[in-house]
């Protein structure tokens, strides 16, 4: 119990709760903090929870929880009797109750956040079967139900996508990358078309090259169409020598067969597909629908944790074992009856399951059949293509091999007369390395003689000179030919000048006349500019001088403003100084002494102060 709380405390301080409890102040909780606290999870879990549980009523706030928790599939522990002391502990606020439904929220709350989600989308409205048979509500209900399904294909889609490494900062890298690119294309299609306006006939030409595009689009579709086509065709061709083979077996089969034999082989038929339709395909159904159903139970259940697989396999074993405890009975029991229907039943089983075993090998066999009656034709097929002609049958496949062995007997002979020609061939190799070394012999020998003779080196200096004349006389050839093509490489040249000269001369007409209108819009820019400067200057002085009689009045209207708040405290100091002294004489010259007392004058401060003024005066 302790390292739960310390547990609890732990993930309570971490975000996003941050409340800074320790063990001693989260044990002293009250009962109503304690609901809180447990409110604030589920809150974080389902942000629908978020509600202060001071503002709602006990029974509420139970009703909501438990709600929530059977979504998230909390199951307390004990049966019904504990279930009942669960609901009253939520209730009350009980320790022992939230101590572990606080443990077990902490520790898959990522989990149950999914688990919150997809079941605010994924738990179907029960609607009562009397107000289906209203249209519209039947209507909705169908409608209700295909949005929940294109929910569950998104949201997996969704988890695929977040789990396939795609992060969302390479994305942002490519968009910005494809922008710069857009934006590089749209320069360089404004440059073109600057470019382009310059040519003569720009729009003409622009339509021309509109429409070829349309009509190279038009090409290639064309193209992809006629190529469907030739697909289709050829799966018509295939499919039209697939009915003639099977015409041709059936006819085959048919030369020699009896009405008994036709009829027997029918009736097998006619059993063996009675079967598949009554008796197997029916079975095979029905478990195609039961493991759907289950699938669709498993899909529209929320996502389970590893200790709901736990609980799941511990049930599984439990039921498991009271299967075997029930098997072991009911062997106890020998009754004899039962016994011998149990070796017919096993019979029967044992008889259905060779019989359903025959029928599966039947059917693959079949299956196996037409798959290589397929390959037969598509290698025929295959063989038509390569060589223009038919697979070959019967006597014409003997005249073909006797045709193969004629042939394999001159190519045994050719092969032996290749033999012979690679031995002479050897022996010429032989003979030409013995001449080599004769060869090498004799000038050995010839290099001794000049040596002798004192003319060492002239049979060397010989080939050399003559080698060299035959070099001279090929490099001779060489440079007539290379004059020969220099000289019709620069008649060539001339010629493109002249051409290149004759086409640019409107150009450069243009070009010169460009080139005045440019010198004198120049000028002109000059001008104005020069304009627009002194006038530019001009306005300059004069907003300067505007500026500074703007400045001085300002100061004097700055100067003004402070003598007339001046002025204004003046006068209310005098003002206040008449009132006090109509004030003062009223009080002096009234007849009350009360008055009079009260006058400044009549103080004995003020008296001194008065004869003072007086003598000054």
């Amino acid at each position: 119990m302790s390292d739960q709380i310390k547990f609890i405390v732990d993930n309570l301080n971490k975000e996003p709760f941050r409340k800074n409890y320790n063990l001693i102040t989260f044990d002293s909780l009250e009962p109503m903090q304690l609901l809180q606290v447990l409110n604030d999870v589920l809150a974080e879990i389902d942000p629908k929870q978020v509600v202060d549980i001071r503002e709602e009523m006990p029974e509420q706030t139970a009703k909501r929880m438990l709600s929530l928790l059977g979504i998230l599939k909390y199951k307390p522990p004990g049966n019904a009797t504990d279930m009942s002391t669960f609901r009253q502990g939520l209730v009350i606020g009980s320790k022992p109750v939230i101590y572990p439904v606080l443990h077990w929220l902490l520790q898959r709350t990522n989990e149950l956040k999914k688990r919150a989600y997809l079941a605010r989308f994924l738990i179907k409205l029960e609607v009562p079967s009397e107000f289906l048979q209203d249209e519209t509500v039947a209507d909705t209900n169908k409608q209700y139900e295909e949005l929940m399904e294109a929910f569950k294909t998104l949201h997996k889609e969704c988890e695929q996508l977040k789990t396939s490494g795609f992060s969302t900062a390479e994305i942002r890298r490519d968009i910005s990358a494809m922008e710069e690119e857009k934006d590089q294309l749209i320069k360089r299609v404004e440059r073109l078309k600057k470019r382009v306006e310059t040519v003569q006939n720009h729009q003409r030409m622009l339509k021309i090259a509109r429409q070829l595009r349309v009509e190279k689009e038009r090409e290639e579709f064309l193209v992809q169409q006629k190529q469907e086509q030739k697909n289709q065709l050829f799966h018509a061709v295939q499919r039209l020598q697939r009915i003639q083979n099977q015409l041709k077996s059936m006819r085959h089969a048919a030369v020699d067969a009896k009405p008994e034999s036709l009829m027997k082989r029918l009736e097998e038929e006619i059993k063996f597909n009675s079967y598949m339709v009554t008796e197997k395909f029916p079975k095979e159904l029905e478990s195609k629908k039961k493991e759907l159903h289950f699938l669709q139970k498993v899909v529209s259940e929320p996502a389970m944790g590893h200790s709901d697989l736990l609980e799941l396999e511990s049930k599984i074993n439990e039921i498991n074992t009271e299967i075997n405890q029930l098997i072991e009975k009911k062997m106890m029991r020998n009754e004899p009856i039962e016994g011998k229907l149990s070796l017919y039943r096993q019979q029967a089983s044992i008889i259905s399951r060779k019989k359903e075993a025959k029928a599966e090998e039947l059917q693959e066999a079949k299956e196996k059949l037409a798959n290589l009656e397929r390959e037969v034709s598509v290698k025929t097929n295959q063989t038509r293509e390569f060589d223009g002609a038919e697979v070959l049958k019967g006597d014409d496949f003997k005249r073909y091999v006797s045709k193969l062995r004629s042939k394999s007997t001159v190519f045994k002979k050719k092969h032996q007369i290749i033999a012979e020609f690679k031995a002479e061939f050897g022996l010429l190799q032989r003979t030409e390395e013995l001449l080599k070394q004769r060869h090498e012999n004799i000038q050995h020998q010839l290099q001794t003689i000049e040596d002798k003779k004192g003319i060492s080196g002239y049979s060397y200096t010989q080939e050399e000179l003559e080698r060299v004349s035959a070099l001279k006389t090929e490099v001779d050839e060489m440079k007539g030919r290379t004059l020969d093509d220099m000289s019709e490489m620069v008649k060539k040249l001339n010629s493109l000048v002249s051409e290149k000269k004759s086409a640019l001369a409107p150009v450069i007409k243009e070009l010169r006349q460009l080139r005045q209108k440019c010198q004198e819009l120049t000028q002109e820019c000059d001008e104005k500019k020069s304009q627009y400067d002194s006038c530019a200057a001009g306005l300059e002085s004069n907003r300067s001088k505007l500026e500074q009689e703007v400045r001085g009045l300002r100061e004097e209207c700055l100067q003004e403003e402070s003598r007339y708040h001046y002025t204004n405290c003046m006068i209310k100091n005098l003002e206040i100084q008449l009132r006090r002294a109509t004030d003062e004489m009223k009080a002096y010259v009234s007849s009350d002494q009360q008055e009079k007392r009260k006058a400044i004058r009549n103080s004995e401060k003020n008296k001194k102060l008065y004869e003072k003024v007086m003598v000054q005066t």
